[in-house]
């Protein structure tokens, strides 16, 4: 008489396959929630292209919404003040990069309205100017340098209008000190 190997499987195989996989996305998005935080969209995305079913992507995001490690707005405040007072990026760029990350335009103005709480666009526009004339050599800004800047700051995110404003402003600070 041989032996037989028996291989118990389960009576519904396709429940514990999306088991597996719902398991195996929760730890996936659980490892990238803790290198940093995460938009839903940005979650959504990345479990995606490791080649998880939707419906178990849609169910790992339910779970991390229960269980309060997903949240959109709080995402978008604390990722909106990084880019505004570490970063010292303007509201245009800051609302492309929230956007891009999936956050909601209501969520996007909540956010920059508390980043800017913390840091004005004018301040952040002051301290960019004063480091960049730092480093000159000569004492005054002259029309070359003034364009540099300007063009620095514009690919920060700032407004023209307000870059000119404080450009302005150090220029007659230069002149008066």
């Amino acid at each position: 008489m041989s032996a037989t190997n028996w291989v118990l499987l389960p009576k519904n195989r396709k429940n514990s396959v999306k088991a597996l996989d719902l398991t195996a996305a929760k730890q996936k998005a659980y490892r990238l929630l803790s290198l940093r935080p995460h938009s839903e969209k940005e979650l959504e995305k990345k479990l995606r292209e490791k080649g998880f079913p939707a419906v178990v992507v849609k169910e790992a995001l339910e779970k991390l919404h229960d269980l309060k490690y997903l949240n959109d707005a709080s995402f978008a405040r604390g990722w909106a003040r990084n880019l505004a007072v570490n970063k010292l990026w303007g509201n245009r760029k800051i609302i492309a990069s929230l956007h891009e990350k999936g956050i909601a335009a209501l969520l996007i103005d909540d956010a920059i309205a508390h980043a800017r709480c913390e840091l004005a666009e004018e301040d952040a526009i002051a301290i960019l100017i004063k480091k960049k004339a730092a480093r000159r050599k000569t004492a005054a800004l002259d029309i070359k340098e003034k364009q540099r800047i300007f063009q620095s700051l514009m690919g920060r995110g700032f407004p023209p209008g307000l870059i000119l404003n404080q450009l302005g402003k150090a220029a007659e600070e230069e002149t008066d000190g």
